[in-house]
């Protein structure tokens, strides 16, 4: 952070953060209060995330509350984890009336409300709160609140409707209220358009009719201006339709509010839509853990947060597993796509491991808990998914500045539309120009941009997480657009990681089964991964009878004797040190030579097998625009090259210790042009360092390890290379489409300003451009959440 100071992440929860506007004004506003260093507020999740300085935290964390209260009074704020993890909550789950959206909450958080002046009815407003530090989901329930009414609303004190007409998220009273006064503003401006009335009684039809349909967005703007908040979509509609009041212009401006009230009904229910779409991706955290009891013949029902590690739970079809850990009876078929994205179910059986997440399909699972519920799998996931929108892209950075500086412009502009034509053209009007002025202030609010681009990336990562895939941001998610590097580490990354024995090949009259009981026998007592393979692949049992004098030779193999007869075991320096002849194999793989009584009898191949999907991800890299793909390794030079020969990678660099992967990665790195992005995709445990090196680093099936998911910027879920394919795919589609919104958005807009310039467009066109276009492009911004695995 550049600081020198120790850094504290903190979060706040804003409970009626309903406009995408109003998330970017907390954000700017807050960023620059002194002792925090980054601060994002996650528009779809309602979360505000910062980085304080450990020395002034809790001022610079009460400072920050201030200000979002002075932005948007009607917000209210609820803080995570501040009390120990003793108090718990209810783990009971609310759906708020503002569309079942999950924040997630620290361990055992109890939530500290700041609302303006806000009374507490006899303890009947409070909240349930329950969950942990990695994602755990809080559910807040205000018996104050109740649906169609702003979150805000305290007894009198800041009952802040104003803000619903605005909201672009609508309860189902809210939605009836809002559709109400439209109905009713309807009426009244047909009343005074087709009735007798003249003068002052039409007037008066009009003025009830504007202030039933858009009194609120007045007093709204109002208030902003109080606050020293001008210029936002407020001050620009109340402006247009009280400049068309003061014109004369009666009926257009009752008819504009009117329309600008319905398409931001269906701008609120487009994007509830999207954040709902978004967030049941991340549905995945377990309500409930039936917890063994005793002797394990009863069990009771507890929080997830409240099993410890050693606890049994037991997993009943139809559940979802709440923890991770390892099955001690019972066998299954689990549901595993909500964490890998794959469709094929897994079986289980005792001694299996399982993750949270996991949805037992048929049988009954007891398990033995490994990890408590903060550092479960699924906790991660929850967190990593939650916190992405904290790193945003450079697209996402550009529409943040563009939006602060471009209202204030159009407002100066629509300022000398209405003034500079009348004082210089002979025949303009004041009424004319002034009109036009005000079309073009309704055409300016950048509101299609500012919520349709966040919704686009966070869609893009939601997608991504569904098809197994986890993005830390969409810093990453962009940058995965412009690789041409791929780098990958070989063993448990493009190989499975597991020795196993791919060719038995006896000589001297012998056969494969007795080679390779006599290897079983050598290897029967040894830790190595290369023995345990060769015990896997005889898969019966060895004898022990007769079986005595074991010795290892480091560095070379085995010694033992067999009923009297010494057994060799080992590499080709043990059958030279015994004076014994031996066949070099022309395959590539670790050698393990046999001999029995000074006689040869065979040597099998032990070999590193290679992922199923491998050769298919490094032809789908190269059909995606890859430039070149590279392999590192700390295997033998020819083991190396005949695995990337197979794969068919274009560079293999062979025989590398950890140290010189980094070294080999700063070279490819100083030989590739400034504007591409260089990936390395490792296993996550031992390849840290370069993880960490790299444009994007990308931990390949490491959920398991904690240093995978601390040092990578992409977390795959599964053992599956083509993966990486598959977040190339995801990303280039949601680029395409948060530039498709840009451009349609801006072309829209600058057509329709054009046309108000010259008289051309009328208000109806202008509210059309704004509401209009910012519907179409968070539908459009949907799209990216049907992307799937190809």
């Amino acid at each position: 952070m550049g600081t020198g100071q120790e850094q504290v992440k903190r979060e706040l929860l804003l409970d009626g953060l309903d406009c995408a506007n109003c998330a970017l004004k907390i954000e700017n506003g807050v960023k620059k209060i002194k002792g925090i260093s980054d601060c994002s507020v996650n528009f779809v999740t309602k979360t505000l995330s910062m980085h304080t300085t450990s020395d002034m935290d809790e001022q610079v964390v009460e400072e920050a509350k201030r200000k979002v209260l002075r932005l948007e009074p009607h917000i209210r704020i609820s803080e995570k984890g501040k009390l120990s993890q003793g108090s718990r909550g209810s783990a009971d789950s609310i759906n708020q009336a503002n569309g079942n959206v999950h924040a997630h909450a620290g361990s055992g958080a109890h939530t500290h409300e700041h609302t303006p002046s806000r009374h507490d009815h006899a303890g009947h407003s409070h909240d349930h709160d329950h969950g942990h530090h990695h994602g755990a989901q809080d559910h807040t329930h205000d018996h104050g609140s109740h649906a169609g009414h702003d979150h805000g609303h305290a007894d009198g004190h800041d009952h802040d409707d104003a803000h619903a007409g605005h909201s672009h998220e609508h309860g189902a009273g809210q939605t009836k209220v809002l559709l109400a006064r439209l109905a009713a503003g309807s009426i009244l401006v047909a009343a005074a358009i087709w009735s007798p009335l003249e003068g002052w009684a039409q007037l008066a039809l009009y003025v009830v009719a504007y202030l039933i349909a858009g009194g609120d967005i007045v007093l709204q703007a109002f208030k902003n201006i109080i606050r020293g908040q001008v210029f936002d979509e407020y001050f620009l509609m109340s402006v247009a339709t009280i400049g068309a009041f003061a014109i004369g212009q009666y009926p257009e401006g009752v008819a504009v509010m009117l329309f600008y009230q319905l398409g931001e009904l269906f701008q609120g229910l487009a994007v509830n839509r999207s954040r709902k779409s978004i967030q049941s991706l991340m549905d995945i955290r377990p309500d409930y853990a039936n917890m063994l009891i005793g002797s394990g013949e009863e069990t009771k029902r507890v929080s997830p947060e409240e099993v410890r590690i050693g606890d049994r739970i037991l997993v009943k079809a139809g559940e979802r597993v709440p923890l991770d850990g390892i099955v001690k009876a019972g066998r299954s078929m689990v549901d595993t796509s909500a964490l890998t994205g794959e469709s094929v179910p897994r079986e289980l059986e005792p001694g299996s491991d399982v993750l949270s997440g996991f949805v037992n399909k048929n049988g009954m699972l007891t398990i033995e808990v490994t990890k408590t519920f903060g550092e479960s799998t699924v906790s991660k996931i929850l967190d990593l998914v939650q916190n992405a929108s904290s790193r945003k892209a450079k697209t996402e950075h550009f529409i943040s500045k563009f939006a602060r500086y471009y209202t204030p412009v159009v407002v100066i502009l629509a300022a000398l539309i209405a003034l500079v034509p009348p004082l210089v053209l002979s025949g303009a009007t004041f009424a004319d120009w002034i009109y036009r002025a005000l079309v073009f202030l309704v055409i300016s609010c950048p509101c299609a941009l500012v919520v349709s681009i966040p919704l686009g990336f966070f869609g893009g990562i939601g997608a991504a997480s569904r098809n197994g895939i986890l993005i830390k941001g969409s810093n990453y998610l962009e940058a995965l657009n412009d690789v041409k590097v791929v780098v990958f580490d070989k063993t448990g990354t493009l190989t499975k990681g597991v020795f196993k024995v791919t060719a038995i090949r006896p000589e001297g009259g012998r056969n494969e089964d007795e080679l390779m009981e006599l290897a079983a026998i050598a290897e029967a007592h040894s830790n190595h991964p290369i023995a345990e393979s060769i015990r896997a692949a005889w898969a019966k049992d060895i004898r022990t009878q007769g079986v005595d004098d074991y010795d290892e030779v480091a560095g070379h193999g085995i010694k033992v004797s067999v009923d009297g007869r010494e057994v060799l075991a080992g590499n080709a320096k043990l059958m030279e040190q015994a004076g014994i002849s031996y066949t070099t194999p022309q395959t590539v793989g670790t050698v393990v030579h046999v001999a029995e009584s000074g006689s040869y009898v065979g040597h099998l191949i032990i070999a590193d097998e290679v992922k199923d999907d491998a050769a298919a991800a490094i032809q789908a890299l190269k059909k995606l625009g890859i430039r070149k793909t590279v392999m590192l390794t700390g295997d033998a030079k020819a083991v190396g090259e005949a695995v990337g020969r197979e794969l068919g990678v274009d560079e293999v660099y062979a025989e590398l210790l950890p140290q010189h992967k980094v070294e080999q990665l700063e070279r490819l790195e100083a030989a590739k042009s400034s504007k591409e992005k260089m990936v390395f995709v490792g296993d996550g445990i031992n390849d840290t360092p370069v993880l960490a090196r790299a444009d994007v680093g990308v931990a390949m099936g490491g959920l398991g390890s904690d240093a995978a998911i601390e040092a990578a910027d992409v977390v795959i879920m599964t053992d599956e290379p083509s993966r990486l394919a598959s977040a190339i795919r995801i990303a280039k589609r949601t680029r395409t489409i948060v530039w498709q919104n840009i451009g349609f958005a801006l072309g829209v807009k600058a057509i329709f300003l054009l046309l108000g310039v010259f008289g051309i467009a009328t208000m109806w066109e202008a509210v059309f451009s704004d509401v209009g276009v910012t519907v179409l492009a968070v539908l459009n911004a949907m799209r990216v959440l049907r992307v799937k695995d190809i």
